[in-house]
């Protein structure tokens, strides 16, 4: 070991010894000497930092073809001042936090062009005002910032550009020599999408994206959020693995998975009011649990066999929630995958649903995501090196968020805070079951639907409203067992997504970037999370305040 450091006098017996612990610990998980020494670098220990390693430990990393992460960190505010951004799905909900978060810690960024699907140049135009310039909640600290100089502000920053997950080629020329990094965003997550939708969003869109690319004279980066859920039904520890063009979750699956097979299929259907059920149907025949994830891990597979020399960052979140911290505590839009099924809860309609008590949910609150998107961009962006990069932005392994904890959490945060009806009375809720069957699920649900509508007490006399409350009994029990199948799959997810690479991408990270890009998901207090931010949140910006006090 001697012969890679030159320690400083005053750091030196601290440092070696420092240095002989990290390398004991972390020796048995590296192949090689050199590149366990990798380790040494990247340590936010002030005492290793500032042991003075020589220059000859950093050519013998360097000959192994190993990164070194320097004290000075990725350089994220560097990378993103006076480059331009390709972002689609800009308008939605993670989109709209990674815009925010660029022009807050980065407002020298020479522009965003926004893929925004309108008809003319002058209704994209509208709808980046109304959908983000005009966004007050998720916008007020730019506001504050830039005071009257805001809308301004963001005009010389924001361009909005026609196209559906596309750009139109009257732009694409112009765009082509400006943009530097383009972030693909753009998804349809309906878990249960007709299939040629979701193929066209989900798995053409890439490539058409990926292809637009290649036309870039100075582009530096091509970054595909994806998702953690591409990863099918594999159960156990999921690494962060590229997938190999035409891989199935099955092996064993005959025929193989042709993509080019499954844009024939649905171009030559004539049954289109059953597209919904040929989705699901090959999803699982692949290994795959709903159409939404299945074409997904398609769209992957496209970027990474037509990506040529461009380099690629693939970020996959799990499921994302609320902000955590910034630009506030639980600012969300829309309902994502836990919250109907929370919201119904708070209500009173929905007092058990399908899952088992030691089962994860995996969440991932959506500021992290953007802060993780952020770092991975620099640093592979700054290299440019050609290769694609693969980041799970999950919570399963680092700090898991048990079922039983969830069901907890929310029984808590309603007993403490309910909702109130249209009576103007406190809707009080049991503690929430889970049921590990859908056939106890169904029983259950029949039960304690009966119960709230009165049918069980009704007399036989009463044979009107007896029918009216069966309808209506019907109907409830349908959108709750609907409900079931589109979220058992996640609810039973027997898979628990490795992020190794995510936390090695924030120890390259300096002490000043982890303070404002931090995406640490081992520091989420999740009781704090579940009760103080995401479900008032869901409340203010879902429901906008309906049901509270």
């Amino acid at each position: 070991m001697s012969a890679f450091f030159n320690l400083s006098s005053s750091t030196s017996l601290l440092a070696s010894k420092t240095i002989v612990k990290l390398y004991s610990n972390y020796s048995k998980h590296i192949a090689s000497p050199e590149k366990r020494m990798l380790y040494i670098c990247r340590s936010r220990n002030p005492v290793i930092k500032c042991s003075g390693i020589s220059p000859v430990f950093q050519d013998t990393i360097a000959s192994q073809g190993v990164e070194m992460c320097t004290r000075d960190g990725i350089g994220i505010v560097q990378f993103l001042t006076g480059k331009s951004f390709l972002i689609t799905g800009g308008t939605g909900f993670l989109g709209k936090v990674l815009i925010e978060k660029i022009l807050r810690t980065a407002p020298d960024v020479s522009k965003i062009f926004v893929l925004i699907k309108a008809k003319s140049k002058e209704a994209a135009a509208q709808r980046l005002k109304n959908e983000i310039i005009d966004e007050e909640e998720l916008f007020k600290g730019l506001r504050q910032i830039h005071g009257k100089s805001y809308q301004a502000f963001m005009l010389s920053k924001l361009v909005p550009v026609v196209g559906n997950v596309c750009v139109d080629e009257d732009e694409a020329n112009f765009i082509a020599k400006e943009v530097d990094v383009i972030i693909n965003s753009a998804a349809n997550t309906t878990f249960d999408e007709r299939y040629d939708t979701a193929l066209d969003i989900n798995t053409l869109g890439p490539k058409r994206t990926i292809g637009f690319a290649k036309k870039c004279d100075k582009l530096k980066l091509f970054l595909q959020v994806s998702t953690a859920y591409v990863n099918g039904q594999r159960q156990g520890k999921i690494m962060e693995k590229p997938f190999c063009f035409g891989q199935s979750i099955h092996t064993s699956s005959l025929p193989k998975l042709s993509i080019e097979d499954e844009i024939k299929l649905v171009s030559q259907s004539n049954e289109s009011q059953k597209m919904k059920e040929l989705g699901k149907h090959r999803a699982n025949s692949f290994g795959w649990q709903d159409t939404y994830v299945f074409t997904k891990a398609m769209g992957e597979m496209m970027i990474d066999s037509l990506r040529g020399d461009i380099p690629v960052v693939i970020i996959r979140p799990s499921i994302i929630e609320s902000t955590y911290t910034e630009p506030f505590p639980g600012w969300i839009e829309g309902n994502k995958v836990m919250d109907p099924l929370i919201l119904f809860y708070g209500k009173g309609h929905l007092t058990g649903f399908l899952g088992d008590d030691d089962g994860v949910l995996d969440v991932v609150p959506a500021d992290m995501v953007v802060n993780a998107t952020l770092a991975a961009m620099a640093k592979h962006g700054t290299s440019a090196k050609p290769g694609c990069n693969i980041y799970q932005v999950a919570s399963s392994v680092a700090n898991p968020l048990f079922l039983k904890e969830l069901v907890q959490f929310v029984y808590q945060h309603f007993t403490s805070s309910p909702f109130i009806d249209s009576k103007g009375i406190p809707v009080r809720v049991p503690p929430l079951q889970l049921h590990m069957s859908k056939e106890d699920f169904s029983t259950y649900l029949l039960r304690h639907t009966k119960n709230r509508t009165g049918l069980g007490n009704l007399s036989k006399t009463d044979e009107k409203l007896s029918r009216k409350l069966n309808i209506i009994c019907k109907k409830l029990v349908e959108q709750a067992n609907y409900l079931a199948d589109v979220y058992g799959p996640y609810t039973f997810y027997g898979g628990r997504f490795d992020n190794s690479n995510t936390k090695r991408l924030m120890e390259c990270m300096s002490e000043e970037e982890i303070q404002t890009f931090g995406f640490d998901v081992e520091s989420i207090n999740w009781k704090d999370y579940i009760t103080n931010i995401h479900i008032p949140g869901l409340r203010r910006h879902v429901m906008k305040g309906r049901g509270l006090n």
